[in-house]
């Protein structure tokens, strides 16, 4: 997909080049001065204002415009009409021309009733076309990873060059991805990794208005806000702050996977909106972990999502029973321990075009783990332990080598040297003791 550049309005969002002129454009929201630049009703302003107040107590005019995201003019414009009509008053005088503001008992009342409509208190929302323009600009299809941001994404992990050369492709599509294998053998951790392919971080509102609706999006469980975040004139970060700088975002959901996640979440209490996980996940990577082990069957997950696949747009309704077209820009990771001809038919399988079987690694990348792992808990390699530890343990046992149990048998290493006070050493004594608790049942 190509990403056109919006047209530029004082109130919209920009994108800007920071690469070559044949690449991607980069979002940004910059700074605004004036309320009509927000693309929000002048009635939202007030409502927040009042709401913020009465939760709050008293403030000055600085710190609500700080606490609602927006800049102190219009905000401190609606905060005198609110004195003229009688709504608020000057509590204190406070430094550089402003005041402390507190309501009124008519404006008491007032908030009570705005907050019966909706309980939403905190940044101002980004209207959602705007929020669309910025899905399109930050797309991961306009990204097209090659071989070097593959390298890269990967560096910190023993993933083998043909592992690397398979997932190529398919993180370059931006679409549907299938890993499957016996498990601890990294799906999820090379799932993860994967978002890294596609740029450092992107731009997300911290709430987005539609049809009087205001949907709260930014999640810190979810998404990882970048330090850089405050405005700095020193670094000539100047931005609108109703959005913030995160990393793209890696969401992951596993067996807890519902139908009711897939949809818009209306609290009928609080009268606020949450967000869908494909929602959350745009311009990042959204990962069905255990895939086939969910409470409702395969096929009903794919096939809510055949159009998405397809289209790159979703349709979710809004609590009023609204149809909402939303972006659907994300790669799909499905990691599963099962074969997915067991989950689902060819039609399904043709729409997720990338299947890639995570095997059991090899005895030279075993060692090579079993060497990163050690160094990483600063524990002295010694390969002629190692080469017991697989005749004895492994050959002779039938077991399969597992990229996870290097970790987990150092770990056991470590818990035991630390129980006995004593130095951690890789010996044979100590990996035979760790071989018989983490293999005893399995």
């Amino acid at each position: 997909m190509q990403v056109a550049s919006p047209p530029v309005r004082p109130s919209q969002p920009t994108v800007e080049s920071t690469r070559e002129p044949s690449s991607v454009q980069r979002f940004y929201p910059p700074a605004i001065e004036e309320w009509r630049e927000t693309g929000l009703p002048q009635t939202l302003l007030e409502a927040l204002i009042v709401k913020y107040l009465f939760t709050a107590g008293e403030q000055t005019g600085r710190n609500v415009a700080k606490a609602l995201a927006l800049p102190p003019k219009p905000v401190l414009d609606v905060l005198q009409s609110l004195k003229n009509g009688q709504q608020a008053y000057y509590k204190d005088s406070a430094t550089m021309g402003d005041f402390q503001y507190a309501l009124s008992e008519g404006g008491r009342d007032r908030a009570r009733k705005l907050l019966d409509e909706s309980m939403y208190v905190g940044a101002a929302p980004v209207p959602f076309e705007y929020y669309v323009e910025s899905v399109s600009a930050q797309s991961i299809n306009s990204e097209k990873p090659g071989i070097k941001e593959v390298r890269t994404a990967f560096s910190d992990v023993v993933v083998p060059e043909s592992m690397q050369r398979r997932l190529g492709p398919a993180i370059n599509s931006g679409r549907g991805l299938f890993l499957y294998g016996a498990p601890g053998n990294g799906k999820t951790t090379m799932a993860e990794r994967i978002t890294r392919c596609f740029g450092t971080h992107i731009w997300i509102p911290h709430a987005i208005y539609i049809d009087g609706e205001i949907i709260k999006f930014y999640d810190p469980q979810s998404h990882i806000a970048v330090n850089s975040n405050g405005p700095s004139v020193l670094k000539g970060e100047v931005y609108d702050p109703r959005w913030i700088k995160i990393e793209r975002p890696t969401i992951i959901v596993g067996g807890e996977l519902t139908m009711e996640s897939l949809e818009l979440q209306f609290n009928p209490f609080t009268k606020i909106t949450e967000p869908s996980v494909q929602l959350k996940s745009n311009c990042g990577t959204l990962v069905i972990d255990d895939f086939g082990r969910q409470r409702m069957p395969p096929v009903d997950l794919l096939n809510r999502w055949i159009v998405p696949l397809e289209k790159r747009f979703d349709y979710l309704s809004l609590s009023t029973g609204t149809k909402i077209q939303v972006p659907f820009d994300q790669l799909i990771i499905f990691s599963t321990n099962l074969e997915p001809r067991e989950l689902v038919d060819d039609a399904f399988l043709r729409r997720i075009p990338y299947k890639v079987n995570v095997m059991d690694p090899p005895v030279e990348q075993y060692v090579e783990l079993m060497k990163y792992t050690a160094d990483l808990f600063n524990i002295e390699y010694v390969q002629e332990v190692i080469d017991d530890l697989i005749e004895r343990h492994y050959v002779q046992c039938n077991r399969p080598l597992r990229c996870c149990h290097p970790r987990d048998l150092l770990l056991q290493i470590i818990n035991i040297a630390a129980y006995n006070e004593c130095e951690v050493k890789m010996t044979k004594e100590a990996f035979e003791a760790a071989v018989d608790n983490y293999f005893a049942v399995m």
